[in-house]
């Protein structure tokens, strides 16, 4: 008896916003990948590829103020906006120079470390973005748990972007037989991968959050965004923290 036939598929299922989760969330003994491409779980991808030791993701910018007080690193975005009087925002680009290379830093942004917040209950929390895509699924596909693709969106409001790399995560674990229960919004979400794949940056040139930071002159942030694989490395909550899985 082959493996799909067995029953032991597990689910996968894209969750399009934040303020949607409790209702895709019965599981707990379940793998969230929270993805918000454009552009904290990118930002944090890079930060753990330029060498910090660990980031505390919170949700408001009052902890985020408490951090600072005690002496933490702290990065705080709103809009798309470095915070004034925090030291860093969410550009995956800032992390470059590995200037926090060994620190344990602070992040609060608008969107992305809200779903982490929500999601923070499950059995295993991941940080997924384009730049970690192939070892997102190597290590779901490890874990052999059910899969929610937990998009961060813009304000609980549905985004291109992040549905398109739930999409990639789900057509390319669904390769695997295990991971073949896919629920309506994971086929949605291949196909319109599989719409976007030949150039993301093209696809998504009308996109909200784009347009957001275009209008900004973070175009350099946005092809970092979108380019595949720079990292082999998956952030993974483990409490309160982010450390590397490697």
């Amino acid at each position: 008896m082959s493996e799909e036939s067995s029953g032991n598929t597990r689910k996968v299922e894209v969750v399009p916003s934040p303020a949607l989760f409790p209702v895709y969330y019965e599981n707990k003994n379940c793998t969230v990948v929270v993805i918000d491409v454009f552009r904290a779980t990118s930002a944090i991808c890079a930060a753990f590829e330029s060498g910090v030791d660990s980031l505390i993701p919170v949700a408001n910018l009052e902890e985020a103020i408490e951090y600072k007080k005690k002496g933490f690193l702290v990065g705080a975005e709103r809009n798309a906006e470095i915070v004034e009087g925090f030291d860093f925002g969410n550009s995956p680009i800032g992390f470059k120079d590995g200037r926090f290379k060994g620190e344990t830093i602070v992040l609060t942004t608008t969107n992305g470390t809200k779903a982490i917040d929500i999601a923070k209950s499950a059995s295993k929390v991941v940080i997924g973005a384009f730049t970690n895509l192939s070892a997102v699924c190597d290590y779901i596909e490890k874990e052999d748990k059910d899969v929610l693709l937990l998009c961060a969106g813009w304000k609980d409001r549905f985004n291109l972007e992040d549905t398109l790399f739930a999409g990639a995560v789900a057509e390319k674990i669904s390769q695997n037989l295990r991971f073949r229960n896919l629920s309506d919004s994971s086929i949605a979400a291949i196909d319109m991968y599989n719409s976007a794949k030949g150039d993301l940056f093209e696809f998504l040139g009308e996109s909200s959050h784009r347009k957001r930071l275009s209008k900004m002159n973070l175009e350099e942030d946005i092809i970092y965004c979108l380019t595949k694989d720079k990292s082999s490395i998956v952030p993974i909550l483990e409490g309160d923290v982010i450390v590397s899985s490697k």
